[in-house]
């Protein structure tokens, strides 16, 4: 009997390509996120917020109490004063507007200092708006009104600066006149510069309320006409009169500086035909 013989046949496998799906991973920021407050003011309009109070003035003692019980304030709207109280466990700074019993608290300041958290509206607002005290023994921190007063500050002095240095001998010695009086003849162009310069950086509000005041030029120019005798004022000083032959030249009216009334004078007719006099003698 015949045997089979039998022939292994290998059969290739067919190409599959294998697909290799990656799963986007979700970026994730690490970085801090700030959480903005959901609610920032009361039912009131008050803005929720911690306050800071600072008492006037250079005194720092370790512990300082301020009135919290037995002050007033006056309600326009209502027409009379009404009494102030601050109570832990009220929610009112005003008695008559309290319900049940009253547990007063004390009002402290620390080195100066007294932090008050958002939650206590009614301290906050009893401080900040009604107490009698206030902007007197102490005052609010506000960041955005003082950044604006220092602004305001700081540009005026700039203005002020820019002033004095385009500012003439003859209107610099004026202005100086006022603040070191007659000594202001002895200084020379660049002393009076000089000074000039830090009387506008030091006291910016009141140079430039100067310079913008006419009389001050024409005061000093009474002034230096006086020192330099082309007219004399009396002993009494009460009248101006010509340093030559003394025939008067106005009387100073009671209870008015003389220089000031002789500014005012020299814009009078009259005045004004003297002022070209003397200027001409000056020169």
């Amino acid at each position: 009997m015949a045997k089979k013989q039998t022939k292994k046949v290998e059969v290739e496998e067919p190409y599959v390509e294998e697909t290799i799906v990656v799963e986007e991973q979700p970026i994730v920021d690490n970085k801090p996120k700030r959480v903005e407050p959901t609610n920032t003011k009361s039912g009131d309009g008050w803005e929720l917020k911690t306050r800071q109070y600072f008492l006037k003035g250079r005194k720092k003692p370790l512990s300082y109490t301020v009135k919290s019980a037995g002050i007033y304030w006056f309600d326009e709207e209502k027409g009379f004063e009404r009494e102030l109280k601050y109570c832990s466990n009220q929610r009112t700074c005003f008695v008559d507007e309290m319900k049940g019993d009253q547990r007063l608290e004390h009002i402290t300041f620390r080195a100066g200092i007294l932090t008050v958290p958002k939650e206590k509206v009614v301290l906050q607002k009893l401080l900040s708006l009604y107490h009698p005290h206030k902007n007197k023994l102490f005052f609010e921190w506000q960041p955005e009104v003082n950044a604006v007063s220092q602004v305001d500050t700081i540009e005026m002095e700039i203005e002020a600066l820019n002033a004095a240095m385009n500012m003439d001998v003859d209107m610099a010695e004026a202005i100086m006149r006022v603040e070191i009086g007659s000594n202001v003849s002895k200084m020379s162009s660049k002393e009076l510069k000089r000074d000039v310069l830090l009387y506008a950086k030091k006291n910016p509000a009141l140079f430039l309320e100067l310079v913008n005041d006419d009389n001050v030029v024409l005061r000093n120019f009474g002034i230096k006409a006086t020192e330099m005798g082309v007219i004399k004022l009396s002993s009494d000083q009460r009248t101006f009169s010509w340093g030559t032959n003394d025939r008067k030249l106005m009387t100073v009216p009671f209870d008015e500086h003389p220089y000031s009334a002789l500014a005012s004078w020299f814009k009078t007719d009259e005045g004004m035909e003297i002022y070209s006099n003397i200027e001409k003698r000056l020169n």
